[in-house]
């Protein structure tokens, strides 16, 4: 549960972050924000299945900082990701 909230949390940060940093991505600092949960929430739960030792230390309760940092920084990379993606889509529609 942890691991989803971080993602959750990371990926709203980035949503943001990324809408912010160019005009040309940003829909809004509720759409941002929205994205960027659907983002980190979606490539956090992608990078565990991918890197199985992450998933192995998470379900045995070690989660080191290495995990915690991965988790943190997967859901901030998908919720930019995703942002950025969804404010070309938007900005070339209305174009």
């Amino acid at each position: 549960m942890e691991q989803i909230l971080m993602n959750l949390v990371a990926g709203a940060i980035g949503g943001n972050a990324a809408g912010k940093a160019s005009p040309t991505f940003d829909i809004g600092t509720i759409g941002n924000t929205i994205a960027g949960l659907v983002g980190g929430g979606v490539l956090g739960q992608l990078i565990p299945i991918v890197l199985p030792a992450i998933s192995a230390a998470a379900m045995g309760g070690n989660l080191s900082v290495g995990g915690i940092l991965t988790n943190l920084i997967s859901g901030g990379a998908g919720g930019a990701i995703l942002t950025a993606i969804i404010g070309a889509i938007k900005n070339k529609a209305a174009a």
